[in-house]
């Protein structure tokens, strides 16, 4: 049978009893990184050989797996860190097996979505994954603005060098005000979580050179009933446009949030004193 084998996101300590039964007694290990698995099978002294199987090699890798399974071998599939096929290889091979009825049992693990969602902050009963935005500017697009209305809390992955495109693409999207918890490192020596709105976001990570994989978590769309003073309204719009933007933009991301008429929010942008203003 084919066992999907959960491993530590970062903490090795995380790796289970179980996990590591099954990577001792199975007959092979399809590892998406031989070298990076290797460092793990050996602190835990397993001995089990590898095959590679990652996202380049798949296709030509699933037969040669299916037949050794068909012979009766058993074999653990992994991914560098966490639960394969969670923005990891493996969806093809277990619908392979599926489809030639091979058992597929999985062996719990470390989830980074799930990890950063319990500590966040952030409402917990429900939420979306939505992992890696696409790439491709279109369909990045599309799928932030399908996100604009989720009243669920919102999980994304993203690489540090990309943080600022994506947070600016979230700008773009949902607004600046929106709750935001970047969470990086997680169960690492130097596991951090920074809350905040996606304004500060962008201002904490303009001068940084943050490293390790970002798990993003954003507050759900909410129904605004509150009653916003034009005190508080002008602050906004001055904490907005302090970032750099223009008195439009920060007035129409103003109106997504609060549901008031865009015209109105940039009436008061125009009233505020021009020594904070930048140039449009």
């Amino acid at each position: 049978m084919l066992y999907v084998v959960g491993t530590p996101i970062g903490n090795r300590e995380d790796m289970t009893f179980r996990a590591v039964r099954i990577l001792k007694t199975v007959q092979a290990i399809a590892s998406e990184d031989t070298r990076h698995t290797g460092k793990l099978l050996q602190h835990y002294q397993i001995t089990t050989p590898q095959l590679s199987y990652h996202e380049h090699n798949q296709q030509q890798r699933i037969p040669e797996l299916l037949q050794m399974l068909k012979e009766g071998k058993d074999i653990a599939l992994v991914s560098d860190a966490g639960i394969p096929t969670i923005s990891d290889p493996g969806y093809e091979l277990i619908v392979a097996c599926r489809e030639a009825a091979i058992p597929v049992v999985p062996i719990p693990g470390a989830n980074a979505a799930i990890t950063a969602l319990c500590a966040a902050g952030l409402p917990t009963t429900r939420f979306v994954f939505e992992g890696f935005l696409p790439a491709k500017v279109q369909q990045r697009n599309s799928r932030l603005e399908s996100l604009k209305s989720e009243s669920r809390t919102i999980i994304l992955y993203e690489a540090p060098h990309r943080i600022q495109q994506t947070l600016q693409d979230l700008l773009g999207t949902l607004g600046g005000y929106r709750p935001i918890v970047l969470a990086r490192e997680l169960t690492k020596l130097h596991e951090e979580f920074w809350r905040g709105t996606i304004h500060e976001a962008i201002a904490l990570t303009r001068d940084r050179q943050p490293k390790g994989e970002f798990t993003i978590l954003l507050a759900g769309a909410q129904q605004q009933d509150r009653v916003f003073s034009e005190k508080v309204l002008k602050a906004e719009l001055a904490a907005a446009i302090a970032q750099g933007i223009s008195r439009s933009q920060a007035s129409r991301q103003l109106a997504q949030l609060t549901n008031l008429p865009r015209r109105q929010l940039y009436q008061l942008a125009l009233a505020l004193p021009d020594v904070i203003l930048p140039d449009n």
